[in-house]
């Protein structure tokens, strides 16, 4: 699935102010892509209420240029109460535990240098355990244009919740 940003004129500004995406039903599929972020871009947030999988394999946020989807030199990890996981293949913002338990939060990621980018936050699950982590990647070898969001298996099907991105 991807999902192209456009403003209502077609052209998009660096004002400072946050420009959201339409928020896409994670009801289907393996990932969810949003696409044509602009080059200006500093700040990247991810919103996620009741996201859910079929299986138990962990989220995974991935960032992209035009080349694609960047799937190596990530240096991430989280953590709950009852497990831990760390990750080089994007960050892992979420350790469902079971396909019943769904997250919601916001994942902040911001640009730190040119090109690299980090990440730090806190999401809930529904069973009330909350999912720590944070994460960074040095270099995405061209500029940010696209964020994924699928799971460190990339084979567990989304089947609940909604997603969307704010930028500014």
């Amino acid at each position: 699935m991807s999902l192209q940003l456009s403003g209502t004129s077609g052209v998009l500004d660096n004002s400072g102010a946050f420009i959201a995406g339409t928020a896409v039903a994670s009801t289907s599929g393996t990932s969810i892509d949003f696409t044509s972020i602009p080059s200006w871009v500093k700040r990247i947030t991810v919103e996620l209420i009741g996201v859910s999988t079929n299986g138990t394999s962990n989220f995974l946020i991935q960032l992209g240029t035009s080349g694609g989807i960047v799937s190596t030199g990530y240096l991430s990890g989280v953590g709950s109460r009852s497990s831990e996981t760390t990750s080089t293949a994007g960050f892992v913002v979420g350790i469902p535990a079971a396909s019943a338990n769904n997250l919601t939060g916001i994942v902040p990621i911001c640009i730190y240098t040119t090109n690299a980018w980090v990440t730090s936050g806190v999401l809930s699950r529904q069973d009330g355990f909350l999912n720590a982590f944070g994460g960074s990647i040095s270099s995405l070898g061209g500029t940010l244009d696209r964020v994924r969001i699928t799971t460190v298996n990339g084979t567990d099907t989304f089947d609940a919740g909604s997603i969307n991105i704010l930028y500014e």
